[in-house]
Parts: C-alpha cells; structure tokens; sequence
C-alpha cells in the first residue's frame, strides 16, 4: 500500500497543506525541502500568533478607561476556563437534581401501588378513595420521571444552539437556492428574469431582514400556543435571517456552474439521446458540482456571520444571545468572556470553512483547488 500517496492526498482533500512536509519527511524525501515547508506553514504561524497576543496584552495595558478595559489574553482564557467549569457544575447540578426526582417517582409508584393492594381488600367506598389517590400518586411518579432541568443554557449550550440555528438556516438557504440555480443554469430566460431580483436582494442587511422574516414568523405563529409548536420563534426567526442572508452565494454559483458545463458534454448527452432528467442528473449536476460547493462554502460563511447579530436581536439563545446578554451585564468579567466568544466564533467559522473545502476537493474529481 502506498501510504505516502494516500496521506498526501488526504491532505490535499482536507485542505491541510500543514501536514504535507510532515508525511514527505517521514516519506524520507529531501528535509531540507521539508523544513522550508514546516517552517512556512508552522512556524511563521506560531510567530504571528505570538506577536498577535504580544500586542493584545500590550493593548490591554493601554486600553483602560474609568470602568473598562481591554481583557488580556490571560483574563480572556480564564474567562473561558470558568464558562466551561460552570457548564460542567450545571450539568452535574442537573444530574443529581433528575436523579432525586427519579427517585421521588418510584416513591410515588410505591405508595400508588400500596394505596391498589390496600383498595383490594378495601370496602366499596373506601375503594373509590383509595384508587384516586392511587392515581394522584401516579400522576406525580410520571412528572417526576419526566422531569426536565429548566437551568438557563450555559455558554456551551448556547454554541450547540447557534450551530443548530445556522445548519437549518443553511438546509433552507440549499434548498431554495440550488434548484432555482440550476434553472437559471439551464434556462437563459429563466435567468434574465431573475437576476433584477437577485442582484437587488444579495446586498440586504441581516438587519433589515430580521424584522420582516419576524413578522412572517410571527403571523404564521398566530394561532399557536406555547409548548405547541416544534420550533421556537426565535429560533424560526434567526434561521430565517441566516437563510435570507446566505442564499446568495450558492444560487449564482450553482448557476455559474450549470452554465458553464462544457459544451462537449452536451453534444454527448443530445447524441445520446438522454432524456431531461438524465442529462440533469448524469452530467449537469457532477459537473457542476465543484463551484456549487464553492457557492455552498461561501454560503455557510455568511450564515455563521449573519448568526451572531440574528441571535441578539431575535434573542435566540445562541452565541449572539451570549455576546449581547454579556454586554448588557456589566459585570467584571464581561468583556473578557465576550472576547473569549469571539475567539470560539472564529474557531468554528474556521472548522465550518475546512468542512467546506475538504466536501468541495471531494467532488472536485482531482483537481482540489487550494483553500
């Protein structure tokens, strides 16, 4: 097997250039030519990395006012040690609290089950009372056993609601936007009358949006009660903004891409006689592929930007909600965690971004494009 080849395609699919010296080197190939790599994609990272907080602890020396300042870098991890340390003691809080309610539940069920034995041999009117409180304690063992913590979201809970929020924005964004650009693709005519509407609303504001998708929510939630429905509105809310907002950049590239399928593959289809659909689905749609997930990278880019300011003016519980709740607080730590969100808002747009290319290098048939 050769295992060279493969790690180094790997790291071509993955978009991870940075591991491309390791594996020559180990492949036994010139060091000197290695360490130049290590050296461009290692080290001149961790020496930009350091200035990079050098100059951010000498800002936070010299960004003081009467009651701010800047967050050190130190201030900053401690602030984000302590978020992850109070999410792990709310969860272990939850924990104890849902087994004690486990254990009032079998309580229950014992005296429910006491209260039937004792109606057995009970007279007929002692009976009937000893069998409802048979079922009121019954009643009380399956809200027990169904007891769900009501603790407020911890700042890791709320990076697992933005990123639900921004993957339903996206599956949205995807599903309106490739089908109407492979029609804008296939169709000229079907373009010219869509790109009026397109090249107006790709330049709109989240902030103007979000008011306009809250109405829609709004209005379609008119007849709903509380705990009915299967999404929150704030919820429906963001995702709409980050569809809205992100929708764009897949919908002219998948068009780009359908129009531009080379012409030869056509002719072959015509002379093959493919019916619409198999032309679609045989070649338009592979060919096509590489720039519609450079559409879709680019997409879920913008989702996760247009996120954060959706989450803080719709006040869905995300990272937005969290930056925003922080501000509002005032407390000594406040600028410290909201400087430690935006280290952990960067790192996932960066772990989306690698997702993106290595899917758009998977279907690129061999010629990945450099990140």
């Amino acid at each position: 097997m050769n295992w060279r080849g493969t790690a180094l395609r790997l790291c071509n699919v993955a978009g991870m250039p940075i591991f491309e010296p390791f594996v020559r080197l180990a492949a036994g190939e010139d060091p000197k030519e290695q360490f130049k790599g290590i050296a461009k994609f290692v080290l001149l990272p961790i020496v930009a990395i350091a200035l990079f907080v050098g100059a951010w602890s000498l800002a936070a020396k010299t960004v003081v006012t009467e009651s701010m300042q800047l967050p050190s870098p130190s201030a900053t991890w401690q602030a984000g040690a302590d978020l992850f340390a109070m999410h792990f003691a709310q969860r272990a809080e939850d924990r104890v609290k849902k087994d004690e309610m486990l254990s009032e539940a079998i309580v229950f069920m014992v005296q429910a089950k006491s209260l039937e034995n004792q109606a057995i041999a009970a007279s007929s009117s002692d009976k009937e009372t000893l069998l409802a409180n048979a079922l009121i304690y019954k009643k009380k063992a399956v809200q027990a056993a169904n007891y769900v913590p009501s603790s407020a979201p911890t700042f890791i809970d709320q990076i697992f609601t933005s990123l639900k929020t921004v993957f339903f924005g996206f599956a949205i964004a995807t599903l309106i936007a490739v089908p109407l650009g492979v029609l804008c693709g296939m169709s000229p005519w079907f373009n010219a009358a869509l790109t009026p509407a397109i090249q107006m609303f790709k330049p709109v504001s989240p902030l103007a949006w979000l008011p306009l998708a809250s109405l829609v929510i709004i209005w379609a939630y008119s007849n709903s009660q509380p705990g009915e429905t299967f999404f929150e509105k704030a919820f429906l809310i963001s995702a709409v903004t980050v569809s809205l907002c992100s929708l764009w950049p897949t919908l002219v590239n998948t068009t780009l891409g359908v129009a531009s399928v080379d012409k030869d593959y056509l002719n072959v289809a015509r002379v093959l006689k493919l019916t619409w659909s198999q032309k679609l689905f045989k070649i338009i749609l592979p060919a096509s592929l590489p720039l519609m997930f450079a559409g879709l990278r680019i997409s879920l880019g913008v989702g996760w930007m247009v996120l954060i300011a959706a989450d803080m003016l719709a006040q869905n519980p995300g990272l937005g909600k969290f930056v925003w709740d922080e501000f509002q607080n005032g407390s000594s730590t406040t600028y410290a965690r909201i400087a430690f969100s935006v280290l952990i808002i960067g790192l996932i747009g960066l772990v989306l971004d690698r997702i993106m290319i290595c899917l758009r290098n998977m279907v690129s048939f061999g010629n990945p494009v450099a990140g």
